[in-house]
């Protein structure tokens, strides 16, 4: 009998041109269909030092990887190097956790460079002000450069996605990498499978990967719907209206120069065994690389991808 599910009804619906054009929905599919232990199963495209690491739990979670972050800065300081770190509102709860271990440390991050990877704004790349509950630089103003007190970064070396300040990233990170800084990435991904707010859609304005890969950000740029809904559930508490369609992003042409990628995927709601990321995680480490699936390039870098257990599965229908 023949399946009944997206691929076989898509044609003519109102989905059918929705998705970015060059996506593979059946391999999208197969991805999501390996078995849960086929997670760790190494692709021949994954950098020698990727590593997929699990969280039993969201407290395991945002505890290993605020765990990772936090020896990133502490390693650069002991090798007195700076340290360039991009920064990734979403996930959000590991960042207690690098200020703990910080803390505990004593680790002074007088060292650090953070570089905001994206804010909200309007079609002409305002940004919303510090001061907005919603705003990315309220966000790690308050969960990170504040609670780390006299230990955290200099205001000088906290850099936000303005139209202004975007613009200048490369040339900055550039100076810094050319004085001996070590470059570490802080990445989530979406639901369409961005990273920073570098959506798939951006791909069909290239020709090939080489240029695609080339791109350092967009100033007020055009989100993809899935990205606009998946806010609204994980930052704007279901109220689609408050939820800019546009942002000011890095691109590839920055974060695919990192030394080193700290990347989360934590999509999942336990009170009702609800999965929101699985896919997430299952295409971006098996799909293999295409500038139309951004977060699929990210295993062909030296780092670690988080994820909570549930989130592999196996993907299998369950009414909630």
């Amino acid at each position: 009998m023949e399946r009944i599910d997206l691929l076989n009804t898509v044609k003519g619906s109102r989905f059918e041109g929705f998705f970015p054009a060059a996506w593979d929905l059946a391999r999208i599919d197969w991805c999501c269909s390996r078995k849960p232990e086929e997670v760790y199963s190494r692709e021949k495209w994954w950098h020698k030092d990727f590593t997929p690491v699990c969280g039993d739990t969201l407290e395991d979670f945002n505890t290993l990887m605020g765990h990772e972050i936090a020896m990133q800065i502490k390693l650069a300081k002991d090798e007195g190097r700076d340290l360039v770190l991009i920064f990734s509102v979403g996930p959000m709860g590991m960042y207690r956790w690098a200020v703990e271990f910080l803390k505990q440390w004593n680790v002074d991050c007088g060292h650090l460079h953070g570089f905001n990877m994206d804010e909200w704004c309007d079609e002409e790349g305002n940004t919303l002000p510090a001061s907005n509950p919603g705003a990315f630089r309220n966000a790690m103003e308050s969960t990170f450069y504040g609670p780390l007190g006299s230990l955290t970064a200099p205001q000088k070396q906290r850099h936000f996605a303005t139209k202004d300040e975007l613009p200048t990233y490369a040339d900055r990170i550039g100076d810094l990498r050319a004085k001996g800084a070590k470059f570490v990435l802080i990445y989530g991904i979406g639901w369409c499978f961005h990273v920073a707010f570098w959506e798939p859609h951006f791909a069909e304005d290239y020709r090939n990967m080489e240029e695609w890969s080339a791109a350092t950000h967009r100033v007020a740029a055009k989100l993809h719907p899935m990205t606009i809904v998946q806010n609204s559930i994980t930052s704007f508490k279901s109220r689609i209206t408050l939820v800019p369609a546009r942002a000011n992003t890095i691109g590839p042409g920055i974060f695919l120069k990192a030394d080193y990628t700290i990347g989360g995927v934590d999509g999942y709601l336990p009170v009702r065994n609800m999965i929101y990321q699985g896919m997430t995680l299952w295409v971006t480490i098996k799909y293999g690389p295409s500038m139309w699936i951004p977060s699929s390039v990210m295993p062909q870098f030296p780092g670690k991808l988080f994820f909570i257990k549930p989130l592999a599965g196996p993907l299998e229908p369950e009414v909630n």
